[in-house]
């Protein structure tokens, strides 16, 4: 499964094929829907990313049947019901930040990740502020945007809408170490 998500990550970037990459399979997505009703929190930690900074582009896939949540019903839903995990087993996300990044000084960089996010089959447009860390020759990386689930044709029934929020905050980390 690691080699597949490796190689589709390959294929969707070729812009990656050239200069110094640095990778993860360890990163993580999280996100946070509060309502007065409830909070729901989900953790993703086998994110697959790649960063060429030379190129200032970024590529991360996951599978959707990684994000584990408080409550195994809820996971279900979610896998079964909303994402349709089955039907749409990745996500992904191919694009470009801008901002100054020198990998040879140690020291945080405010940058802006712009590109195609792709969830249950539908691909938008996505930007977000970010941060990228230089620190022990390794990239840490940071973003936190807002994620409208019907933008991805995601149903939620009428029974428990009240209970999801409209917009959930989502929260990428990745720290990505220079490929051999």
């Amino acid at each position: 499964m690691k080699t597949l998500l490796w190689l589709a990550l390959a294929a969707s970037m070729p812009v990656l094929a050239r200069g110094q990459i640095y990778t993860t399979s360890t990163g993580e997505i999280s996100f946070h829907s509060h309502t007065f009703l409830e909070d729901i929190d989900a953790v993703n930690q086998h994110v697959y990313a790649a960063i060429d900074p030379g190129k200032k582009n970024m590529a991360f896939i996951l599978r959707m049947k990684g994000f584990n949540f408080k409550r195994k019903l809820m996971q279900e839903h979610f896998n079964e019901n909303y994402v349709e995990s089955d039907k749409y087993p990745n996500a992904s996300f191919e694009g470009t930040f801008t901002g100054e990044l020198d990998k040879s000084k140690e020291g945080s960089y405010p940058v802006t990740v712009k590109g195609k996010m792709t969830i249950h089959g539908v691909t938008r447009d996505v930007e977000a502020p970010g941060t990228m860390v230089i620190k022990d020759g390794n990239i840490l990386g940071t973003a936190t945007f807002k994620l409208n689930p019907a933008d991805y044709k995601i149903d939620i029934p009428a029974l428990v809408r009240e209970k999801i929020e409209k917009e959930n905050t989502v929260n990428v980390k990745i720290e990505c170490k220079p490929k051999s």
